[in-house]
């Protein structure tokens, strides 16, 4: 409320009252000011009420909510239910223009203001949990997958597609497909198995990048640094080094890593020590909303610059608006207190499972480089038994656990993958593979882990 309406609302309520509702009002106007300044997470979270005034005020400030405006144009931000709407906060323009997601749509300042401060936002969040180093990210309105395929296309251009990019076998099919997508000709890395953890296979990938024609035929690396156990995430500092000598680039799939201060820690250190030009992180998986955003981040200047100008036309809204709100919601202190629960409730999660896992006869995998999934071994299961217990976990509501029995052989474009799941060609246990993710805690630890013992002894 400015000086004026103020003056104008004293003459009809208590003038003491006034000025308390106004001083309420100054407080939300320093609230947007720190944010706009320091560009970072506020030190605690924000009221769900003041950040719906905030909402409001970037709506305010779209064309499509103009007092009397008029639209003679094909996309006007028009919008027929009033649940959509609401849904939507009155941001309906999207963000972007058709030549630069990164760039400020004319219909719509509340809006690319809002998605700047995102991404900022993002970035703090991303430093605190262990990225020191980046110096800019940017939210995408797309899943990991296609977010690493624009991000490969948009990086490695057209002369990269006369050359081959290297990826370390990781048994899920998005990051592959991203490489396909691009179109780009891929060398699969086959990892190693060390007791019971499959890890990078430095030597084979140093071998493929110092060969007399690598300049010629190699474009990079597509590393990984979260995934299901047994696989350890890749070695990604000394990847980083052999493309820093190479001259090749690197990119980290880091679709769950955010929510491991081991993982970012690693790719802090992979950036200062060798060559890392793009990490992409899940925004769902790491910040708990709705699947379909993503985080890319780089620790060089004008990497982002080439990716948001390779994103073809405007884009959607709606993930920004998940991710600035709960960012808003969390603040630094919330985020910091959840990514500690996470690392506590892993560690109760491998005790506790490690003592069912002796009741049955079977044990937990030693995958000690995974620090956010865990293995239970299934030898003594057989035959039909495997499909049972993964179908009857699921009928009981319980998801994401994987039943792994070693004989599935999958083909994902146009490679042929044996064993498919455990990420090697020959592991030697069948298993079954949980996550400790972000949001997760004790109490669904116990129910899962008694679940689990009632179903086995079925």
């Amino acid at each position: 409320m400015n000086e004026q309406n103020t003056q104008l609302a004293s003459k009809l309520i208590d003038e003491a009252y006034l000025l308390q509702g106004v001083e309420s009002l100054r407080s939300q106007e320093k609230v947007i000011t720190s944010l706009l300044s320091t560009r970072s997470l506020p030190q605690n979270g924000m009221e769900d009420l003041a950040i719906m005034s905030l909402m409001n005020t970037f709506a305010l400030m779209d064309s499509s909510n103009f007092i009397g405006r008029i639209g003679v144009g094909e996309r006007e931000g028009r919008v027929y239910s009033s649940i959509v709407r609401n849904r939507n906060f009155g941001l309906y323009h999207g963000i972007g223009r058709s030549g630069d997601i990164n760039e400020v749509q004319p219909k719509a300042a509340g809006s690319s203001l809002m998605y700047q401060i995102t991404n900022h936002l993002a970035a703090d969040a991303l430093r605190i949990a262990g990225f020191k180093t980046l110096k800019e990210a940017m939210v995408l309105p797309l899943a990991t997958g296609m977010t690493l395929s624009l991000t490969i296309s948009a990086l490695l251009g057209n002369e990269g597609r006369t050359k081959k990019v290297i990826w370390c076998r990781c048994d899920q099919k998005s990051c592959l497909k991203a490489l396909n997508t691009a179109g780009y000709q891929v060398i699969v890395i086959e990892p190693l198995l060390q007791g019971d953890e499959v890890v990078t296979n430095l030597e084979l990938i140093k071998q493929y990048l110092e060969a007399p024609d690598a300049a010629k035929t190699i474009a990079g690396v597509v590393s990984t640094s979260s995934c299901f156990a047994p696989r350890a995430p890749d070695n990604i500092v000394e990847i980083a080094k052999l493309c820093k000598q190479a001259g090749v680039y690197h990119i980290i799939n880091n679709a769950y890593g955010v929510q491991s201060e081991k993982v970012m820690s690693n790719i802090n250190q992979a950036h200062c020590m060798g060559r890392v030009d793009a990490v992409v992180q899940s925004t769902d998986k790491n910040f708990m909303v709705p699947v379909g955003g993503s985080v890319v981040v780089s620790g060089h200047d004008g990497v982002l610059a080439k990716i948001s100008s390779a994103y073809a036309g405007r884009a959607s809204i709606s993930p920004i608006i998940d991710l600035f709100i709960t960012l808003l919601t969390m603040g630094k202190e919330g985020w910091k207190d959840i990514l500690q629960k996470r690392k506590e409730c892993f560690n109760y999660f491998k005790t506790e499972l490690s003592k069912v896992a002796e009741s049955f006869g079977e044990r937990v995998l030693d995958t000690s480089k995974n620090p956010i999934s865990l293995n239970l071994s299934l030898k003594t299961l057989q035959g039909k038994e495997f499909g049972l217990l993964g179908s009857m976990l699921f009928t009981r509501h319980c998801t994401g656990a994987q039943v792994v029995d070693l004989k599935q052989i999958k083909t994902v474009c146009g490679f042929e993958f044996k064993q498919y799941g455990s990420h090697h060609s020959d592991f030697h246990t069948p298993y079954l593979a949980m996550a400790c993710a972000i949001g997760m805690d004790e109490k669904e630890v116990d129910e899962f882990l008694h679940l689990l013992k009632k179903t086995w002894a079925e």
